[in-house]
């Protein structure tokens, strides 16, 4: 087997794992935003603002430590969970709409 043939092989196998965490992350994802959908319900029932600024600094504190464990830019986890964390408050105000 050729070193072309036999890196063609190992490609495959890398992308087929990242085709399988891509599937991963999009349902844990949504599953994640099906929580926080409940969670923009419940706020607005009882009239509670849709951020919660120490919740989601006691949060972003959590992933970096978390992304520090996986060998993972903290930086990146931060701004990740930052966009996470804005779209979840702008579901909340339109439902609390």
């Amino acid at each position: 087997m050729s070193d072309v043939t036999r890196a063609a092989e190992i490609l495959a196998e890398h992308r087929e794992s990242i085709d399988r965490l891509d599937s991963i992350l999009v349902y844990t994802l949504g599953e994640r935003f099906k929580h926080t959908k409940a969670v923009g319900k419940l706020k607005a029932e009882h009239a509670l603002p849709p951020s919660d600024p120490a919740r989601e600094a006691t949060q972003i504190k959590r992933l970096e430590d978390l992304a520090q464990q996986a060998n993972l830019d903290p930086e990146f986890a931060k701004n990740f969970l930052n966009f996470i964390i804005q779209e979840v408050i702008q579901h909340h105000k339109k439902i609390k709409e």
